[in-house]
């Protein structure tokens, strides 16, 4: 399946100058799938260490990570010639080997001529907790973080893969075309015809049962069985929780899954904000706020800040206090919630509060694998605005709708305050553009693309 990833692993192959590359995501986002794609596309050849199944590799470079001898050595281990420039070399799951990725700075600093494409799922959580995943019989963490990882700081070069957006389901289901049509009408904000505007709709509905796991995409194409979906949802969801386990102390794996657990119930509160006590009575950010990190870190979810003002820049405004989470993949939510597929498949218009949580994870889903960090905006309780952007010098107050029901008030409020020259409205409804609010159906999310730097 076509991933909009691939661009970026072109033009870093392409790059003369190019450093090792580590690919970064949750896992079963398809980072191991898409190297070895891209090496078996763009290279003449490639072999890929999978140094969790592989322990004869970590013995090795235990003693020796000289680039030329871990060259040698794996050219004999596969039985294939790796050729400057002309070989892709995959060091699977880095996460549970330091020394590989030590060795990622010598490749880069002597050998640089070697493509070498490294792929960490819970590479953020073994760096930033100090633990030593490798040693299967200890279990332990290590002293300092510094013992157990020394990241390669200015030595790589990093991408992160997301869950599939909306845009690459529609390539892998064959509306290509009608991918196309969404990309030209978000860019002249005219209305879709009716009978379009339906069908994408219905598409949506869809992709929030499926969501974008590759695995559960690929099954859906083969199948369109929303059961087998979420059997492979949920099995994604159990090597979750087998993570948790694997990669953090057995105290802090309980603090883990309480607030993995509690997602749903969070979401389902018309307040949104993420309470602690939902993850345990008495809980309080001391307890838990370390769970919460592990999991941003791991990729599972997304922290959405709360921002008190509309000022430029507006990451100066965030409130570290308050803030709500979202699941990486809105099928995930779907599969954890146990959300009824018809539910989510009937009308947008339904009056159920947890469709619009939906709605909502599905947009912060698709913002983030556009790299735009998630923040919200509240007024003394009252009104609250679901999404804040900056593009450049502008702020853009973004409301999300999960239908065609819709509510100015709390958006005009921010527009009126802070002066905003345009905002958007995520709802059901059709493309349009009047007053300065720019209109985007649910299915067109995929577009908005922002710099807050400019």
């Amino acid at each position: 399946m076509k991933r909009k990833i691939t661009e970026a692993l072109i033009a870093w192959k392409n790059n003369p100058a190019h450093k090792p590359l580590i690919l970064q995501g949750a896992r079963q986002v398809g980072k191991s799938f898409i190297l070895e794609e891209f090496g078996r596309q763009y290279y003449k050849n490639y072999i890929r260490v999978s140094l969790d199944l592989v322990p004869e590799v970590r013995s090795f470079l235990k003693d020796n990570i000289n680039p030329l001898e871990v060259i040698a050595y794996l050219e004999s281990l596969y039985n294939t010639r790796i050729l400057p420039h002309e070989t892709l070399v995959i060091l699977d799951e880095i996460q549970d080997c330091k020394r590989a990725l030590l060795a990622l700075k010598y490749f880069q600093e002597d050998y640089p001529q070697y493509d070498i494409a490294a792929a960490g799922s819970l590479l953020g959580v073994a760096v930033n907790s100090g633990f030593k995943p490798e040693e299967e019989d200890e279990k332990q963490p290590a002293e300092n973080a510094e013992e157990a990882f020394s990241y390669p700081v200015g030595k790589v070069e990093e991408l992160r893969l997301f869950p599939m957006d909306f845009e690459e389901f529609l390539w892998a289901t064959g509306n290509v075309i009608l991918a196309g049509e969404i990309r030209t009408h978000f860019a002249t904000n005219e209305t879709m015809p009716a009978s379009v505007h339906a069908m994408a709709l219905d598409l949506y509905q869809k992709y929030l049962i499926v969501g974008g796991m590759p695995e559960s995409v690929q099954k859906y194409v083969d199948t369109h069985s929303y059961i087998e979906c979420r059997a492979i949802q949920q099995s994604i969801l159990i090597g979750y929780n087998a993570d948790m386990a694997k990669y953090a102390k057995p105290a802090t794996t309980v603090k883990i899954r309480a607030c993995f657990n509690s997602i749903p119930a969070q979401l389902a509160k018309e307040n949104r904000k993420f309470q602690y006590k939902l993850a345990k009575k008495g809980g309080t950010a001391k307890i838990f706020g370390e769970a919460i990190e592990w999991l941003i870190l791991a990729g599972t979810v997304h922290k959405c800040k709360l921002i008190s003002h509309g000022f430029i820049p507006i990451s100066a405004q965030e409130d570290d206090s308050d803030f709500k989470i979202y699941m990486n993949d809105v099928g995930l939510l779907g599969c954890k919630a146990q959300m009824p597929a018809q539910m989510l498949l009937g009308s947008i218009d339904t009056d159920n509060t947890f469709l619009g949580s939906v709605a909502e994870n599905y947009v912060c889903q698709a913002l983030a694998a556009n790299n735009i960090i998630p923040r919200y905006w509240k007024n003394d309780n009252t009104q609250e605005m679901e999404f804040i952007l900056q593009d450049g010098i502008n702020v853009i107050p973004t409301e999300v709708k999960k239908g065609r029901k819709v509510d100015a008030i709390s958006l005009n409020n921010f527009r009126t305050t802070y002066k905003c020259p345009i905002s958007y409205r995520i709802s059901g409804k059709n493309f349009g553009f009047a007053n300065g609010i720019k209109a985007i159906p649910l299915y067109a999310v995929f577009c908005i693309e922002t710099k807050e730097i400019e």
